[in-house]
């Protein structure tokens, strides 16, 4: 039985069988191992940022510049490493997802349109 055929069921696309399908069981893989590791990274650093607002009050009051002080340049990094990460997920998903994702999405269009 082909990929086509497996996508579809009394001439309606079965979509338990595409979810359950090799390719989109590695899309969802390869988005996970993306997401994951970068996530578990942003929430040990925003807690590292909290704890350390909250327990090293003198560390974080030092003035670096003028009245810019470390507290401030961690804060302001928070939303620098927001975009940051932002911006490594949209290129990641334009080079490793998108193809996966358009070549299902061709597969079902077709079976739909025979249907």
């Amino acid at each position: 039985m082909s990929d086509h055929e497996s996508t579809r069921q009394g001439g309606a696309i079965d979509y338990i069988a595409v979810e359950q399908s090799p390719r989109f069981l590695q899309l969802k893989r390869t988005q996970r191992s993306f997401i994951f590791p970068l996530a578990a990274f942003f929430l040990i650093w925003y807690f590292v940022y909290v704890l350390l607002a909250a327990f090293a009050r003198d560390f974080m009051a030092q003035r670096v510049w003028g009245d810019i002080t470390v507290g401030l340049l961690f804060g302001l990094g928070q939303f620098v490493t927001t975009f940051a990460i932002t911006m490594a997920y949209v290129a990641f998903a334009n080079r490793r997802l998108d193809p996966i994702a358009s070549e299902i999405r061709e597969e079902l269009e077709k079976a739909q349109g025979e249907a």
